[in-house]
């Protein structure tokens, strides 16, 4: 099968060549195949050839640099957002190859939602924050959006903590809890995908064990990717590990597998603290 060449500066193409067929992908939704990324002259991944499955959750764990930022933010393609950036091989979505010309990025992005290590929401009101997406994609009336920012705060746990201050700016919220409120203005969308990068490094043990148990309930109707530097948190909500080292895949295979009976030394080192 052959793969493709893209060459992406501000998130424009500079070029292409073959472009892959659509391939059949049962149980998975998520497919890359032979995938490098280039920033400039660094080779930042080597090669990544995996399956991402419908409503389960995938850890991807390694050293600092080795590319599982990178990855995700493959699979979205925010990647185009940085400069000088190569890519090659394929990365198929629903059975498509996200960097043929006629793929519309802003609709795979609300396909595939990304939320981030530092929560960012909107210097807005808690309601605004999660209607934004809604009112983008044309959604103005007003019992509608009611109905979509309840539920979205509902499915993120956090609508019995917010639902008297809807109104109320969102950095008043705390750190966890603006957290949550991102991951709802994610659902509001109605991705079919979240990725999630590092997304309770910044949080005391509360908050992360709420997004933990938000995972553990989200996984039920979204196929969800999560980066993590916290081996015990990787073991704890995900069902496939993929663990990096500088680009390469070194291992991919069910979480438990991974953590008590690694295939690879590399990766048992990894696992029990000898580098990292």
């Amino acid at each position: 099968m052959m793969g493709q060449t893209i060459v992406l500066k501000n998130g424009r193409k500079m070029g292409h060549g073959t472009v892959a067929k659509e391939q059949a992908l049962p149980n998975s939704i998520f497919k890359t195949t032979d995938l490098h990324v280039w920033y400039g002259e660094s080779h930042a991944l080597k090669g990544i050839s995996l399956d991402i499955k419908k409503r389960e959750v995938t850890a991807i764990i390694g050293p600092s640099g080795c590319g599982k930022s990178t990855f995700i933010k493959t699979l979205n393609r925010m990647i185009d957002l940085s400069d000088n950036v190569k890519v090659k091989g394929s990365v198929y979505f629903k059975g498509k190859n996200i960097f043929e010309p006629a793929i519309q990025v802003e609709q795979l992005r609300t396909e595939v939602g990304m939320v981030f290590q530092k929560a960012n929401p909107f210097p807005k009101s808690i309601y605004d924050n999660v209607a934004y997406g809604p009112r983008i994609h044309g959604i103005r009336n007003k019992l509608l959006l009611d109905e979509i920012v309840e539920m979205s705060l509902k499915k993120a746990y956090i609508w019995d903590e917010v639902k008297d201050r809807l109104h109320e700016n969102a950095y008043r919220l705390s750190g966890g809890q603006q957290q949550r409120l991102c991951i709802a203005r994610c659902l509001a969308i109605e991705p079919e995908v979240i990725l999630m990068d590092e997304p309770t490094s910044a949080l005391d043990p509360q908050s992360t064990l709420k997004i933990e148990q938000l995972i553990h309930t989200l996984k039920e109707h979204y196929a969800i990717v999560i980066v993590t530097h916290n081996m015990q948190q990787a073991e704890r909500i995900s069902d496939k590990t993929a663990f990096f080292l500088n680009g390469e895949l070194i291992e991919y295979n069910k979480t438990k597998q991974i953590f008590h009976h690694p295939i690879e030394r590399r990766t048992a080192a990894y696992i029990h603290g000898q580098f990292g």
